[in-house]
């Protein structure tokens, strides 16, 4: 996996951990959020812990395992990413100079898309 695809994987893990992480269990917040929001590494986990850092590891992939079957069958950042893709297009379209005198349709587009 090169540096890109890691960083890429690890920006997708914060989001869903983010979007799903109260359906984990304690065990897997903690061990996800010291990983990927903290830094921490296999070993520095399992000393914290006292458990083999296989076992620290078999925690994490199975907790990434869950937060994409979650994303699997709810969609919510393919829903949110879709979102936030259509707003900026709109916003683009917004800031052509034609569409200077539509400030309450602006205002309703955009708060259309901050429902979140």
């Amino acid at each position: 996996m090169t540096g890109e695809q890691s960083l890429e994987k690890t920006n997708r893990i914060n989001m869903l951990f983010d979007i799903y992480g109260p359906l984990l269990t304690e065990k897997q917040r903690t061990f996800l959020g010291l990983y990927f929001h903290d830094d921490y590494s296999l070993g520095e986990i399992s000393a914290e812990f006292e458990i083999s850092r296989q076992a620290v590891y078999e925690h994490i992939k199975r907790a990434e395992v869950t937060l994409e079957d979650y994303e699997a069958k709810l969609r919510l950042l393919d829903k949110h990413e879709r979102r936030r893709h259509i707003s900026e297009k709109i916003e683009t379209i917004f800031g052509n100079p034609a569409y200077a005198e539509h400030d309450e349709l602006k205002r309703n587009v955009r708060s259309l898309y901050n429902i979140d």
